[in-house]
């Protein structure tokens, strides 16, 4: 009973990961809020491919530039991360409480990732420091 048992569980588990899919698409399939952000705040002409990952509970979409830094959004378009690399992330995409939390803290240093997740949020910053903060965009702790 109990090999039945985990014979199921791991039949539910690989249609799962089969249900998976990534698919490259066109910049023009990506939500209107999505490209928005990419209009506003980085050269559209530079983005390399956009990708389309879905699996049965989530949608998500990832764009990719020529020089590597990258978004990703949510289905509806809503900004999950922004990875810039070595460049400092756009301060529009980064809320006031984290920029001026940084700001004061770590004078010399700026962002070069942003990105949430469902306990909070997460700065990197170019001296490599990560910064943890709670829903509240409240600073919780360097993560190392």
């Amino acid at each position: 009973m109990k090999n039945q048992f985990y014979l199921v569980l791991l039949a539910l588990s690989m249609s799962l990961v089969a249900c998976a899919k990534d698919e490259v698409i066109t910049y023009d399939r990506l939500p209107q809020a999505a490209k928005a952000v990419v209009e506003a705040h980085f050269d559209a002409s530079q983005v390399s491919y956009v990708t389309l990952d879905k699996d049965l509970l989530n949608c998500e979409y990832t764009v990719k530039f020529n020089d590597g830094r990258s978004l990703e959004f949510d289905k509806a378009g809503e900004v999950k991360k922004v990875d810039c690399k070595t460049v400092e992330v756009p301060a529009a995409l980064v809320p006031e409480p984290v920029r001026e939390y940084v700001k004061a803290h770590f004078a010399n240093a700026f962002i070069t990732e942003w990105g949430k997740d469902d306990r909070g949020y997460k700065a990197e910053l170019n001296n490599g420091l990560d910064l943890e903060f709670n829903r509240k965009y409240e600073f919780v702790r360097i993560d190392d």
